[in-house]
């Protein structure tokens, strides 16, 4: 079985593969500090409290934007499913044409993305990540991937206001039944929210509307993925799927197409 391991600033997805199929997913605070020990025993709990054999593990694919958290993985992998890591970067094969000024700096969760994104819902199509950071994956209508958008992510942005301003207190991150509040608490939750709804469909828009100059016919697919999708799935007038296990699925699909 195949233990893909989608390693980002905030959060860490593992996923259980079987062939194609995904088994189970597990979702973890991303270490700071802790061992390749340390994090085996917490990879070891979740397959064991799922009822799988971590001796059944053959291969492990990983995506990583943490250098220090990968050399442990690589060290975990080695020591406690004997095995060397596939890891995802710009030199591996993907079947991505990349029009990026430095394909090195390209993330690997966003080719993982990227990837699955091109093999399972097919181009053109635009990947939206919410974690972290709000990432935007944009493919051609022939397959390329022709680029892509960074803005700060949700919590960071809301964490830096709660830290910035001496007399608004953290929320819920919950939507309010109408954009203008009532109280403190109702006004920043509809800011957060109703501001990154905004910023996410004023986006795609703008990248819909420039694809369109030089592709009349330009529809793409929206897919959004990352911990935080669900705030804004149901809300986006663009985004039209959610698979939460998306860089997973594109990591399976990488270490296929490297064998």
């Amino acid at each position: 079985m195949l233990l893909a391991i989608d390693i980002g600033n905030t959060q860490t997805v593992i996923g259980l593969f079987k062939k194609d199929n995904i088994l189970s997913s597990w979702r973890m605070v991303t270490p700071k500090y802790e061992t390749s020990d340390e994090i085996a025993a917490s990879v070891f709990s979740f397959l064991k409290n799922s009822e799988f054999d971590p001796k059944d593990v053959s291969e492990i694919a990983v995506s990583c934007v943490v250098p220090r958290i990968l050399d442990e993985i690589k060290k975990m992998s080695r020591k406690y499913f004997n095995c060397a890591p596939f890891i995802v970067n710009s030199n591996i094969k993907t079947s991505l044409k990349i029009l990026y000024d430095y394909p090195k700096e390209i993330g690997a969760d966003r080719i993982a993305n990227s990837v699955a994104a091109k093999e399972i819902y097919k181009c053109p199509a635009v990947v939206v990540d919410f974690g972290t950071a709000t990432t935007f994956d944009i493919l051609s209508s022939k397959g390329e991937y022709i680029g892509g958008v960074i803005a700060p992510g949700i919590e960071i942005s809301s964490e830096a206001l709660f830290e910035c301003a001496a007399k608004l207190s953290k929320v819920d991150l919950s939507w309010t039944p109408t954009v203008i509040g009532k109280n403190t608490y109702d006004c920043i939750r509809s800011g957060i929210l109703h501001g990154f709804l905004g910023q996410v469909d004023y986006i795609i828009d703008k990248i819909i509307k420039e694809e369109r100059k030089k592709d009349n016919n330009y529809k793409p697919k929206v897919i959004a993925t990352g911990g935080l999708a669900t705030l804004m799935v149901g809300k986006s007038k663009w985004i039209e799927i959610h698979d939460p296990d998306l860089t997973l699925k594109g990591l399976k699909i990488l270490i296929d197409k490297n064998k």
